[in-house]
């Protein structure tokens, strides 16, 4: 009788689940078939358009490299007028790529470095850059955005950036102490410091500076900065 009873309950189950089925087997399909293309749309997107965007962008970004390396800024920045568009172009064109978002980072660092610096057209880029992934940083360029954000006067910006291109300038050299970029960073980051009126967390990095980093050119003369921020 128990597995009479059982099997009348499996029965029902099914009834119920074959009903339930067919009451909604449109939008049971229908999710299903949204479920299929969102998937197999992703792998075709992925394989077809952002692997040969970012084979493209890849490509354009490495030759703009090589006029920065040259010092040709202009032509890194809006492109040589044949095959090389600029980093504008790429920024732009690619903007769904990493390369196309290192191109915002190449064009803001070009702009701020120009005969004559476009401190406003340099920030917009560098706040286009998306940091999430900070190893394609160097500790130089991350100095760089905190000189942009400090000519637009962003100071607190500028300060992070500082701060931070110090931390990752004592991340990559040898025994974590860098005697060049670390204390000019913190140096930067302290005289801004003090424009704003924070002589005590200024006279901290200044001490930082005096302790840690002997050897720097920076430490030279540090005593005066001590000494001016001193209680």
């Amino acid at each position: 009788m128990a597995k009479k009873n059982e099997q009348s309950s499996v029965d029902d189950a099914l009834n119920q689940s074959e009903a339930f089925f067919m009451k909604y087997k449109k939008a049971i399909i229908a999710a299903v078939v949204a479920v299929v293309v969102i998937v197999v749309g992703g792998i075709l997107y992925y394989n077809y358009v952002y692997v040969p965007e970012e084979e493209e962008a890849s490509t354009a970004l490495a030759r703009g490299e090589q006029y920065m390396e040259m010092g040709d800024i202009e032509h890194a920045l809006k492109g040589d007028g044949a095959n090389y568009k600029g980093f504008v172009y790429i920024a732009d064109k690619y903007s769904n790529t990493d390369a196309g978002n290192l191109a915002n980072l190449y064009a803001g660092l070009c702009y701020a470095h120009l005969q004559t610096p476009d401190w406003k057209n340099a920030l917009k880029y560098v706040k286009e850059f998306d940091t999430s992934d900070d190893m394609i940083i160097s500790p130089a360029s991350q100095m760089a955005l905190g000189d942009i954000y400090a000519n637009n006067n962003q100071l607190d910006e500028a300060v992070k950036s500082f701060k931070k291109a110090a931390e990752m300038a004592d991340d990559e050299a040898a025994d974590n102490l860098s005697t060049s970029i670390a204390p000019l960073a913190l140096r930067k980051a302290g005289i801004i410091l003090e424009s704003q009126g924070k002589k005590e967390d200024a006279h901290e990095l200044y001490t930082e500076i005096k302790k840690k980093y002997v050897t720097s050119t920076v430490y030279q003369d540090i005593d005066k900065y001590i000494e001016r921020t001193a209680k």
